[in-house]
């Protein structure tokens, strides 16, 4: 469900393709940054870092002028072909309505972030165009060797990735084949019912979280449930919950998710490495994926 009858994918990066960091959202440790830009380097591509990326007014970045100034210049430079995010937080959402009025699909460069960065990714989908949920400058800084940093590394090259989870007791079995659309539960929440809402039957839907109690979880699946899209997914991927306890009701999150979809007869894969984990698998958002989920494990691929 798109404005846009095609899809668009961000070309691949060539060498010496300038990558911008921005900070959409909260405040960032410059340390975080510079090795991020490090990293970069290391792969060939040209960082820069955008004027108020490392700077701070209250717990963001920067004004909010200053924010949607950064991103904006990132997406209208021609010589930009990816927009690294350099953190979540909370802030992003200020972002949509004056990015939404830039001619996206004119020039269509890779968004790569997660966490708060779900509401950039809920905005490039409303306009039909492919994104990376994936790891941003702590990751690439500290683990520059680790396999989502070299997963993202292959996706800018212009490769697709295929990714296996293990077993999981609670998994549901089954094949299904619909356009991934995903990411931080409580972000997406909050854009159910504008321009910007990314659930629709047919999905296949990736979920995760941090420090979100169960039953706030669940909450926005009655959400769905009541809209009238969690029964008519195509597939649920159930990434990593973070930081939550258990409550009287439920022993973990997955119990929870596990009664909620228990209704419908769609493949149902849990423990998938994306979230708020040093195992942050890059996705490409928008585009379609075949899940498979049977005794040997959870495997997805991507159609194109």
């Amino acid at each position: 469900r798109t404005m846009h009858s095609e899809l668009i994918k961000p070309p691949a990066l060539s060498p010496g393709s300038r990558v911008a960091i921005v900070s959409p959202a909260s405040i960032i440790d410059p340390a975080y940054v510079h090795g991020a830009v490090t990293t970069l380097r290391s792969w060939g591509y040209d960082p820069v870092v955008s004027p108020h990326a490392l700077g701070a007014c209250g717990s963001y970045s920067g004004t909010l002028p200053e924010r949607v100034a950064d991103l904006a210049a990132a997406l209208t430079d021609p010589a930009t072909r990816a927009v690294l995010c350099s953190r979540g937080g909370y802030g992003t959402v200020h972002l949509l309505e004056e990015i939404s009025r830039l001619p996206l699909r004119d020039d269509p460069k890779w968004i790569i972030g997660f966490s708060d960065i779900s509401a950039l990714h809920a905005l490039m989908a409303s306009r039909g165009m492919a994104s990376i949920h994936g790891s941003m400058c702590k990751h690439l800084a500290l683990q520059p060797d680790g396999l989502p940093a070299a997963a993202l590394r292959a996706i800018l090259r212009g490769e697709s990735p295929a990714y296996t989870a293990p077993l999981h007791p609670l998994n549901r079995h089954g094949t299904a084949t619909g356009r991934l659309v995903g990411g931080n539960m409580a972000v997406l929440g909050g854009l159910v019912g504008t321009p910007y809402d990314i659930f629709a039957p047919g999905s296949v839907l990736f979920i995760e979280d941090i420090a979100e109690p169960i039953y706030k979880v669940e909450r926005l699946l009655y959400q769905l449930r009541l809209k009238g899209v969690l029964g008519s997914l195509a597939a649920l991927i159930v990434g990593r919950f973070t930081d939550y306890r258990p409550d009287r009701n439920y022993p973990d999150m997955y119990a929870m998710i596990a009664d909620m979809t228990a209704p419908y007869g769609y493949p149902v894969a849990f423990d998938f490495p994306c979230g708020h984990t040093d195992d942050n698998m890059p996705l490409i958002e928008s585009l379609d994926v075949t899940l498979t989920v049977d005794a040997a494990g959870t495997r997805l691929v991507y159609k194109n």
